[in-house]
């Protein structure tokens, strides 16, 4: 099976690393994938990006190439080329723009999709991405589909017209689901398939031990550094607690400055340590080498779509057999339901200091809540499940 598999900007710039897994996974299980950035912006950052850019069909958004292949593929197909310029039109003004600033490349794209026999392309993003992707198809012939995150359901652009001609809307959670049907699109044509991660080996997770046996307990917060993410509920949270718990910030943004004079002013320089960006393997290896007794993220609810979805950086944590700590937000409840990880409401610093104070004092609760997070992982969230799902979902024409 030969797929297009079209993103916002991987793999150049620092996002969208979670369809690493995905893309691995589709690969091992013997689909030919193209993958074709939107808007290819900045340097390959991750690590595995190396293992994809041997697949990778870059093109500017605008280019001389992009332009001459855009008028020859109206010129060669003019009807189908009009008819997919008219299915990007809508009367929100913002929207008609993005739309129309796609159109040239999503000629290329049919132009690709066809000279290359693509059997399918699959859209991340309902945003912008999908108005390409249903273009796209709409000249080639070559049937797609999308898969819907969050804030690009909360935009809106088209949803009910695209679903209506993709053979099936993705969505990552319940949460994105309902977001979708709310905003009109057809129930028929909507399925939960999670985003996954790739399952420790059975030897990294017996090779654990017991974390008891360190005097300090170490609580990772693997997130950037951004408001919806309330890294500073956390750090307050931390001096609520006994000297010997620790908390390791790994990640970059924006709001460093910010947390770096909250720590300093609540006397915690000694108690937190900031990492930094950690590539993907270097985080993994923290969970392989027992350094983390608990991850915790105090993502907060900024309104308007602007909170998590389900967080790959919680599932590669459970994965391993690390208890987990989360505000109850976005797609959150979702994963971490039945004790699989420890909610608490959102903009608590207090709230998470009572979470992380139990987990401290009670090694059952511990070792239960970690047992339960690794289970609801392996058999939801296994990205090869997921894969092999998607396939079915692309050869088949009555998804």
């Amino acid at each position: 099976m030969r797929v297009i598999y079209l993103t916002s900007s991987l793999p150049f710039g620092p996002g969208e690393p979670f369809l690493y897994p995905e893309i691995r996974a589709l690969r091992e299980l013997g689909v030919e994938l193209k993958v074709v950035p939107m808007y290819p912006r900045g340097a390959p950052v991750h690590p595995e990006a190396d293992d994809v850019l041997s697949l990778v069909e870059a093109e500017p958004l605008f280019s001389w190439r992009i332009l001459r292949t855009a008028v020859r593929t109206f010129l060669r197909f003019p009807r189908k080329s009009l008819e997919a310029f008219l299915l990007l039109f809508t009367p929100n003004p913002r929207h008609l723009l993005k739309n129309l600033a796609i159109y040239p490349k999503a000629l290329w794209l049919a132009e690709l999709a066809r000279s290359w026999q693509a059997d399918h392309i699959h859209a991340h993003w309902a945003a912008t991405t999908s108005s390409m992707a249903m273009a796209a198809s709409h000249v080639s012939g070559v049937p797609w589909s999308l898969t819907a995150h969050r804030w690009d359901v909360v935009e809106n652009n088209l949803l009910h017209r695209k679903a209506r001609h993709a053979r099936f809307f993705r969505c990552i959670s319940e949460k994105t689901k309902s977001m979708a049907l709310e905003r009109g699109v057809p129930e028929e044509k909507v399925l939960v398939l999670h985003l996954g991660v790739s399952l420790p080996a059975l030897s990294e997770l017996t090779s654990r031990g017991d974390r008891s046996s360190r005097e300090t307990f170490v609580v990772l917060c693997p997130a950037a550094f951004l408001p919806r993410k309330g890294h500073r509920f956390l750090i307050e949270a931390l001096a609520e607690l006994p000297d010997r718990v620790q908390l390791w910030l790994a990640g970059d943004g924006p709001l460093r400055p910010e947390l770096e004079s909250q720590v300093q002013r609540l006397g915690l320089k000694e108690r937190v340590g900031f990492l930094g960006y950690l590539a993907h393997d270097q985080l993994l290896e923290l969970y392989r080498d027992n350094q983390v007794d608990a991850v915790v993220l105090p993502s907060v609810d900024l309104g308007d779509g602007l909170n998590e979805g389900i967080p790959v950086a919680l599932m590669e944590a459970m994965a391993f057999g690390c208890p987990v700590i989360a505000t109850a937000t976005g797609g959150i409840p979702e994963l971490l339901r039945d004790g699989a990880g420890l909610l608490v409401p959102d903009k608590s610093s207090q709230a998470l200091a009572t979470a992380i104070r139990r987990l401290l004092n009670d090694d059952t609760l511990r070792k239960e809540t970690a047992e339960r997070g690794r289970l609801r992982v392996r058999t939801e969230f296994s990205v090869e499940d997921i894969a092999q799902t998607l396939i079915k979902l692309w050869g088949s024409g009555d998804a």
